[in-house]
């Protein structure tokens, strides 16, 4: 796991609200989804509300990685890419659920483990 740049973790707090988060199936087909409950928990990782995964929880079952590509309010884009982990209790599921929209349901949340990271084609960790 590695830590945000200071230049990526100021991009994240500018980013536009949705985020795209990426899965693969085991069959290797990949799955992205818009997501607006998301955070950075810390400099080193995203978490992702599970509101209505289908597929996309299928994938973490199956051991997918991820991906999350966020634009800047500057339309700059950011591409994060790291190892999933789900929770549906603890301390990072708890923390979810004081964030996440009441209305939506908040099943569990993905934890990605920043491993690299990109701005636009150019490779940042």
């Amino acid at each position: 796991m590695k830590k945000l740049p200071e230049i990526a973790s100021k991009a994240w707090d500018n980013r536009q609200d949705a985020v795209i988060f990426s899965t693969v199936s085991a069959d290797g087909l990949p799955n992205s989804i818009y997501a607006t409950s998301v955070t950075k928990h810390n400099e080193n990782s995203i978490v992702v509300a599970n509101n209505f995964f289908k597929k996309t929880m299928e994938n973490i079952r199956s051991g997918s990685t991820g991906s999350i590509l966020f634009i800047t309010k500057d339309n700059k884009s950011y591409q994060i890419k790291g190892k999933i982990e789900y929770f549906t209790e603890g301390e990072i599921f708890e923390e979810m659920k004081k964030w996440n929209p009441a209305r939506l349901p908040g099943h569990g949340v993905a934890v990605i483990a920043i491993e690299e990271l990109y701005a636009g084609a150019e490779r940042l960790l």
